[in-house]
């Protein structure tokens, strides 16, 4: 069950960007992605007042997910804004830099040195993130720009780093306090996070797109329902079993489910170079998961993953 939640979760969430094909042609970008969270946001919230019993907690834990939505809304608005500056490939391989954020936080602050075989699988990651990448660029959109784009890019990043650190030391495995029930978690920060990205698309004159335009409110409705309230709520319940470090390199296979879902859906082909780096990308997480060790059940022994 850890294992279909997380990988299911990689499979709604590499949706996304199929789904804001459509989205975008009617409406900016933070628009849209103020309305997925918008839209994602409310039956979760719904559910989370209609709760019983209620859930009370510490201003400290309030705040915590607070700033976790306020990550999220970032690494939304710092990523998508990249698109404008940078190429689809560069912006790419760098927000899925993840990995090296968790992982540095880890060793630097809760002094966890990483092991080989992490060492090894995120460097098979990069490099298959970087095959597939590459057959996919294009040009810059704003020439002379690219380095904002990229510093763009690696916000997102450490921004997703950041919200998976601070969901999973507040609510899904604290410290301190019993853990958080996940529509809990997502119905807060998803919360703030819409609030945040529509103050920032007001601020920008980025508007809805017209309730007529069918295509752009099937992308915006699928990344809500599907990529964000399927694939992210899966995520962050990920996070009760895996470290965020494992959860962030597993979503290095984003890039190949949307390869694997453009050339499905729009036809477009194949090459060996993609081929060849979606295979180091399921490796390295294959031998990331191989050496993982679940926490165990209530009552029971932890059990090592063979190997």
């Amino acid at each position: 069950m850890p294992y279909f939640r997380l990988f299911s979760a990689q499979l709604a969430i590499g949706a996304a960007a199929i789904f804001a094909r459509y989205a975008l042609t009617g409406a900016g970008p933070l628009a849209v992605s103020a309305l997925r969270l918008i839209l994602a946001a409310l039956p979760l919230a719904v559910l989370a007042l209609l709760a019983r019993p209620r859930v009370r907690l510490s201003r400290k834990r309030e705040v915590a997910f607070a700033l976790a939505g306020l990550a999220l809304a970032l690494h939304f608005a710092a990523w998508i804004g990249s698109l404008l500056y940078t190429s689809v490939a560069i912006s790419t391989l760098l927000v899925t830099t993840t990995p090296l954020f968790t992982e540095s936080y880890d060793a630097l602050v809760e002094r966890r040195i990483p092991g080989r075989e992490y060492l090894v699988a995120v460097a098979l990651a990069f490099a298959g993130v970087a095959l597939i990448a590459s057959q996919h660029a294009t040009p810059a959109p704003v020439p002379g720009q690219a380095l904002l784009g990229n510093a763009l890019a690696l916000g997102g990043a450490i921004a997703i780093a950041a919200y998976l650190l601070i969901v999973r030391s507040a609510g899904a495995r604290p410290l301190s306090g019993p853990p958080l029930p996940t529509r809990q978690i997502v119905a807060r920060t998803y919360g703030w996070a819409a609030l945040v990205l529509t103050v920032l698309a007001l601020f920008t004159h980025q508007t809805p797109p017209p309730l007529g335009d069918a295509a752009s409110w099937f992308g915006i409705l699928a990344m809500a329902l599907v990529s964000q309230l399927l694939g992210h709520t899966a995520l962050n319940a990920a996070l009760r079993t895996f470290t965020p470090s494992v959860v962030s390199l597993t979503t290095l296979l984003e890039p190949l489910i949307a390869a694997l879902l453009a050339a499905a859906l729009f036809r477009e082909g194949l090459s060996l170079a993609t081929i060849v780096g979606g295979a180091l990308v399921l490796a390295a997480v294959a031998l990331t998961l191989r050496s993982t060790n679940l926490p165990p059940l209530a009552g029971q022994p932890p059990v090592a993953n063979p190997g």
